[in-house]
C-alpha cells in the first residue's frame, strides 16, 4: 500500500469514528439540553446541589476502589497479543472489588456523617458507583474490540431512557430528586444490557486469569490513580470547596453553569473517543508526527470557535435553560468554556503517553495542576464566590496543557503555530470581560461578534487546510 493511501486510510478512520460520535454525543447533549428547563424548574437549587455532589464523589471513588484499571482495558485490549477474553476477565475483576469498596465508603459516610447533605439517599450511592464502574469497563472492552457503533448507540439510548423517566417520574408522578436518582440509575442499567448484548459479552468471559497480564494492566493503571485523582480535584474539588464556603444551593447554581459548556465538551468527547484509538494505532507509524500535528491544529479550531460561538450567545441560552434562580449561573459559563479548551488539549497530548504506556508522565501534570487548583480554590473562592471557582478552573486545566506540551517533547514535536494559538486564548478573556462589564444589549452583542469574526480571521489558514483535506476525501482534489 502507497504512504498516500495510508495516510488516507488514517484519516478515513479517524474522520469515521468521529462520525460516529458526533451523531451519538450531538443526538445524546441535545436531547439532555434541552431537558435542563425542566431540571432547574422543578428540582430546587439544593436538591440539584444534592446529586452533584454525589455523583461528584463517586468519580473520585472509582479510580481509587477499581485501582483504575478501565484506563488500561482500551490499550490492552487493542495490543494483539493480549487475549480479548484475558483483559475483560481482570475488568470485571476489578468492578466487583470495587462495588466491594463502595459498600464499605458509604458504610463510612452513614456512620461518620461526614457528608450529611447525600445521608437520605445513600442506598443510591453503591448503585450509581458500580454501573458507572460497569458501563467504563464495558465500553472501554466493546472500542478495543472495535464495536464503536454499539458503545455510541448504547449512549443515545441511555440518554433517552433517563429523560423519559425524568420526565415521568418528575412531571407525573412528581417523586422529585427520588426520581432524579431512579432515572439516572435505570438509564445506566439499560446501556449496560445493551452493551451486554450487542457485543455479546459472554463470549468473553473466561473463569481463568492471567497473572502475568493482570501485574502489566495494574503497572500501566496504578500511576493512572493519581492523575485521575488529580483530574478529579482539578475538575470538582470546587464544587466542594463552593459548598463548604458558599452553601449547597450555591452549588447547584454552579454545577448548573455547567450545562451550557456541555455544547463545547461534546465537542471535545467526541474526538476524544476517537482519537484514542487513532493515537494508539499509529503512534508508532512513519508520517505520525505531519498527523498528530494536523488533527492538533484541527482540534484547537473546533475547540476555540465553538467556545467563542458560546460566550457570544451566553445570556441567551441561559435565559431559555436556566429557570429562577438559576440564571445567574451564566457568569460562569465563559470560564468554565475555556478551561474546557485546555482540559481537551491536555487529553489530546495526554494520548501520547497513554499510547505509549508511559502513565508517570502522564499523571505528572494533572497532580502539580491539582495542588494550583486547591490553592486557588482557597484563596478566590471566600473574595469572588462561583466565579473564583471558575477562575481557577481555567488557570488550572492550562497548567495541565503546559506542563504536557514541554514534557511531549522529549517524545515528538508537534508543529503548530502557538503564538498565533495565544492571541485566540486572549480573545476570548477578552471576550468573557466584555461579557460581565457591558450591561447594554446592544453594544453587548457588537463587541462580542467583533471578537468572534476576528478570532475565526486568526484561523483562516486552517479553513483553508480543513477544505483542502475535506476536498481530497470526497474525490475533489486528486494529490
Amino acid at each position: 500500500m502507497s504512504n498516500q493511501k495510508k495516510a488516507e486510510g488514517k484519516y478515513r478512520y479517524l474522520f469515521k469514528n468521529v462520525g460516529v460520535y458526533t451523531i451519538s454525543q450531538f443526538t445524546t447533549k441535545i436531547l439532555n439540553f434541552f431537558l435542563v428547563p425542566l431540571y432547574t424548574a422543578v428540582l430546587t437549587t439544593g436538591e440539584y446541589g444534592t446529586y452533584d455532589l454525589m455523583a461528584t464523589t463517586i468519580s473520585l471513588l472509582i479510580p481509587i476502589v477499581t485501582l483504575n484499571i478501565a484506563d488500561s482495558i482500551l490499550v490492552f485490549v487493542m495490543d494483539k497479543k493480549n487475549s480479548p477474553q484475558d483483559v475483560l476477565h481482570i475488568g470485571v475483576k476489578y468492578s466487583l472489588i470495587g462495588m466491594l469498596g463502595s459498600i464499605v465508603f458509604s458504610a463510612a459516610i452513614y456512620f461518620t456523617n461526614i457528608l450529611p447533605t447525600i445521608n437520605d439517599y445513600l442506598i443510591f450511592f453503591p448503585i450509581l458507583l458500580f454501573l458507572n464502574v460497569i458501563n467504563s469497563t464495558l465500553v472501554s472492552f466493546m472500542r478495543g474490540i472495535d464495536h464503536i457503533k454499539e458503545t455510541a448507540i448504547g449512549a443515545v439510548i441511555s440518554s433517552a431512557v433517563i429523560i423519559l423517566l425524568n420526565i415521568l417520574f418528575l412531571l407525573v408522578f412528581k417523586f422529585g430528586l427520588l426520581g432524579y436518582f431512579l432515572a439516572n440509575i435505570l438509564g445506566l442499567f439499560v446501556q449496560s444490557f445493551y452493551l451486554i448484548m450487542t457485543g455479546r459479552i459472554w463470549q468473553y468471559i473466561s473463569w481463568r486469569g492471567n497473572k502475568s497480564l493482570e501485574a502489566e494492566m495494574r503497572k500501566f493503571s496504578i500511576p493512572m490513580i493519581a492523575n485521575s485523582v488529580s483530574w478529579w480535584i482539578t475538575s470538582s474539588s470546587d464544587k466542594y470547596f463552593v459548598t463548604w464556603i458558599c452553601g449547597l444551593a450555591e452549588n447547584g447554581i454552579y454545577s448548573v453553569g455547567y450545562k451550557i459548556p456541555s455544547i463545547l465538551n461534546s465537542v471535545e468527547t467526541i474526538f476524544a473517543q476517537a482519537w484514542a484509538i487513532s493515537a494508539i494505532k499509529e503512534y508508532e507509524s512513519e508520517d505520525s508526527k505531519a498527523f498528530f500535528s494536523t488533527m492538533y491544529s484541527f482540534y484547537n479550531l473546533a475547540l476555540v470557535i465553538s467556545c467563542s460561538f458560546i460566550i457570544v450567545f451566553d445570556k441567551v441560552l441561559a435565559q431559555i435553560l436556566y429557570a429562577n434562580d438559576f440564571y445567574t449561573a451564566w457568569k460562569v459559563v465563559p470560564f468554565l468554556s475555556i478551561s474546557i479548551i485546555f482540559g481537551g488539549l491536555s487529553g489530546f497530548l495526554g494520548s501520547f503517553f497513554a499510547a505509549t504506556k508511559n502513565t508517570r508522565n502522564y499523571a505528572k501534570s494533572t497532580i502539580i495542576a491539582s495542588t494550583i487548583n486547591i490553592i486557588l480554590n482557597a484563596v478566590l473562592i471566600p473574595y469572588f464566590g462561583m466565579i473564583g471557582a471558575a477562575v481557577a478552573t481555567v488557570i488550572c486545566y492550562f497548567s495541565i496543557w503546559i506542563i504536557r506540551l514541554i514534557d511531549l517533547k522529549k517524545f515528538m514535536t508537534l508543529r503548530f503555530n502557538i503564538k498565533r494559538d495565544f492571541v485566540a486564548y486572549i480573545m476570548l478573556v477578552i471576550q468573557t470581560t466584555i461579557m460581565l462589564m457591558i450591561s447594554n444589549n446592544l453594544l453587548l452583542y457588537l463587541a462580542e461578534t467583533m471578537v468572534f469574526i476576528f478570532l475565526n480571521l486568526l484561523f483562516v489558514s486552517e479553513y483553508k487546510k480543513l477544505m483542502k483535506k475535506l476536498a481530497e476525501k470526497s474525490g475533489v482534489v486528486k494529490c
